[in-house]
Order: C-alpha cells, then structure tokens, then sequence
C-alpha cells in the first residue's frame, strides 16, 4: 500500500506531462491510501481548471466520474484526535500548508511504527521533502 497526495491523483483525472509515470504507479500499486481531504482537494481543482477553461465541462464531469471510481476503493484514513496533534508539530517543524500537514499527519497515522515502510506518492515538493525528513519513502 501507498500513501496518495492529491496532487499524485490528479494526473490520472487530466492530461499532465506527469500522467504516464503516474499511471505506472497506480497501475502497480496493491493498495491505495489516501486522507479524508482527497476528494474536495481534488474536485477543488477539477473546478480550479474549468474556470480557468482549461476543462471543457464534459472533461470535468468525466475526471470527477472517474475520481469518484477510484475513490470507491481506496482506504481513507479518517481525521482524529492523532492526526490533529501531528499537524500541528509538522507545522512548527516543516514549511507545510495546513491541508498538506493534515495529509502528511493522516499518512503518518497510518504507518504508525513503521514510517519507513510506507511511501507517499506526491508530485508537491514541499509535502515529498517533508515526508522524506518525517522517514517516508517518495515516489515521483
């Protein structure tokens, strides 16, 4: 299993030049996690970029359809009291947003113990160097 930032999932929604690698990964990984946040990250910018006209409206309804089927089976770590209290030391410790030291901290929840055994999938350089000095594994 692999920890997905949002920013990882959005190249399988939309054409973006890191689609193909992205796809790789999800084509191998065995098990997809992601934090509760994903699907309004995600359809946030979905909207972002139909504003923008960057999405036709009929390519922004297929990405969120599709968001949708992968979002059915992923594992979804919940908020708690934990991963609350982890954000807030990754936010005195890193320079992290607070939805990305929400995502870090849900992933950080998930490992438990075993940080190093879990990777996190994330195209955000601030969030991969983050959970690389928090002991993650990175991938993009």
């Amino acid at each position: 299993m692999k920890f997905w930032d949002s920013s990882a999932l959005l190249p399988l929604l939309v054409k973006e030049t890191s689609t193909k690698r992205i796809k790789e990964y999800f084509e191998e990984d065995d098990g997809i996690a992601v934090w509760w946040g994903t699907e309004t990250e995600c359809l946030s910018a979905l909207a972002r970029r139909a504003r923008e006209q960057s999405l036709t409206p009929a390519q922004q309804t297929e990405a969120e359809e599709l968001l949708k089927e992968i979002l059915s089976y992923v594992t979804e770590v919940n908020p708690s009291l934990e991963i609350k209290r982890i954000a807030r030391r990754l936010l005195r410790t890193h320079p992290l947003r607070a939805a990305d030291a929400l995502q870090l901290a849900a992933a950080m929840a998930l490992a438990g113990e075993n940080i190093s055994e879990l990777t996190v999938i994330t195209l955000d350089d601030r969030l991969r160097a983050s959970a690389q000095q928090e002991g993650f594994k990175t991938l993009y």
